[in-house]
């Protein structure tokens, strides 16, 4: 019995100093590649975390380029969930505590005619 409760323990142990080694995503970034005139679904993007909103932002952008985008730029940095919504001539960006929230306020942002691009959120 007792052994048992030991290598239980020890797991414990283990998980909690492997998960204490690895570093916190703290912040997201969202990166898009959006001219006036172009459809909401034709929209590029790219999503990154990191430790601090700088290092969100530059993975971010790295995602995007890699994904076939020339013209990245940095649209929204977020603690928790983050969003972007387009339409022809407008852009949003939203961020808050819940996808949903994120959403409401990029397409708020946005105006009427637009569309959610993407929500992100770091959990």
């Amino acid at each position: 019995m007792f052994r048992k409760f030991a290598v239980a323990l020890a797991a414990a142990w283990f998980a909690t100093a492997l998960l204490s080694a690895m570093p916190a995503l703290a912040a997201g970034a969202i990166a898009v590649d959006d001219e006036e005139g172009a459809n909401p679904a034709e929209v590029g993007y790219g999503i990154g975390y990191g430790s601090s909103r700088d290092e969100a932002a530059a993975e971010a952008m790295a995602e995007c380029r890699k994904a076939g985008n020339k013209s990245c730029k940095v649209a929204v940095r977020f603690d928790k969930c983050g969003a972007y919504a387009a339409s022809k001539s407008y852009f949003g960006t939203g961020w808050g505590s819940s996808k949903a929230a994120a959403t409401a306020n990029a397409m708020e942002s946005c105006g009427a005619g637009c569309k959610l691009v993407v929500a992100e959120c770091d959990d």
